[in-house]
């Protein structure tokens, strides 16, 4: 094994969340002020714009998410 690969092993990313792509839902949460159990709501249809799914775990398009607020006045 490289040694890049040993490192690699057992590294931890803290990437800060406005840096990210996606988010988890409990990320999207502490994120926006939005709770999670109303992530859990707004992400549940197909026609949301901002989740992606990875087999049964949904992420949030954070650039998308944040377009997708800037332009609501309820949710």
């Amino acid at each position: 094994m490289s040694r890049c690969a040993e490192n690699m092993k057992g590294a931890k990313y803290d990437v800060p969340i406005w840096n990210k792509l996606n988010l988890t839902i409990e990320e999207a949460a502490a994120y926006s002020g939005i709770g999670v159990r109303k992530l859990y709501d707004m992400t549940g249809s197909e026609d949301c714009p901002f989740v992606l799914w990875i087999g049964s775990r949904r992420l949030i398009k954070r650039k998308i998410f944040d377009e997708y607020i800037g332009k609501m006045y309820s949710i």
